[in-house]
């Protein structure tokens, strides 16, 4: 069920901070009703590739080990790998292009030393960005075998720290400037 919940808080989230980014250049002229609904719709398939790692590693209750988290690392071209199976490039449609960018992206890092390309900046397609926020900061709320919640503002201040590291400086601005609302998201499909 957690896992249902921490696709929904994502998903909701997503498109909390696109409409919110939608108001503002370069946004505005890239986030048009249909591509936010279209990042809405894809932002739950970020995690696809972990149906390709063992429940060892996906269920252990402590710190990974270096050989185990190079396992985990590879749910990104897993997911990215399912989505483009024997599927000529100029024939996926976008719709699945949108979700491999997510997928491919959201673990990059905005300083390049994020995986699995270590792509930096704009380099990284915008619904990596977009996920890799909105996916850190569900991580630390949430309870984890591995881990106990984040409180809200705790979170806040991990990605405050990051800004410009981990993640697009402009995308941590739109996230805390509607930190209320992903606040209530979080509740929402918390207590559902």
């Amino acid at each position: 069920m957690e896992s249902c919940n921490h696709t929904k808080r994502t998903q909701w989230m997503i498109k909390a901070l696109c409409e919110q980014l939608s108001n503002t250049e370069p946004y505005s002229n890239i986030l048009s009703d249909a591509y936010i609904k279209e990042l809405f719709d894809t932002a739950p398939l970020h995690d696809i590739g972990k149906v390709g790692i063992p429940d060892s590693i996906l269920l252990k209750p402590g710190k990974l080990t270096f050989e185990e988290f190079e396992i985990m690392k590879q749910h990104t071209t897993y997911g990215i790998n399912a989505l483009k199976y024997e599927v000529a490039e100029d024939r996926i449609p976008s719709f699945v292009k949108t979700a491999i960018e997510c997928i491919g992206g959201h673990h990059e890092k905005y300083d390049g030393s994020g995986y699995p390309k270590g792509l930096k900046g704009e380099e990284i397609p915008l619904p990596g960005r977009l996920m890799a926020i909105v996916d850190v900061y569900d991580a630390l709320i949430s309870k984890r075998v591995y881990k106990p919640a984040f409180k809200h503002e705790e979170a806040l201040l991990l990605i405050k720290t990051e800004k410009g590291k981990h993640f697009d400086p402009s995308l941590v601005d739109a996230f805390l400037a509607i930190e209320e609302q992903i606040k209530e998201i979080a509740i929402k499909y918390t207590q559902e």
